[in-house]
């Protein structure tokens, strides 16, 4: 293991860093998500939750296309306030 990624909410951000990257590799731009590689990560990653985020607008830049990393962290910034609400009880 990394030594930066020795504490556990680094190692949580490197594996959802990881999660991005292992699917936005498989076709085009590897530094943003297509349309298919966007719909393979929600099908085979998704969490529990998902459903109640699935609103959430993840092409924040309206490119129609594809969706890039800040637009990925944005929406796991929405999806970590879901959690903390239903965790909240």
């Amino acid at each position: 293991m990394h030594p930066a990624l020795a504490c556990p909410l680094d190692q949580a951000t490197g594996f959802l860093v990881a999660i991005f990257h292992k699917y936005s590799v498989r076709e085009g731009d590897k530094k943003t998500l297509s349309e298919k590689e966007l719909k393979e990560l929600i099908q085979k990653e998704r969490a529990h939750y998902w459903p109640k985020a699935a609103g959430y607008d993840l092409d924040r830049n309206k490119n129609q296309v594809v969706v890039n990393f800040q637009e990925y962290v944005s929406f796991l910034g929405a999806l970590t306030l879901i959690y903390s609400d239903a965790l909240k009880g």
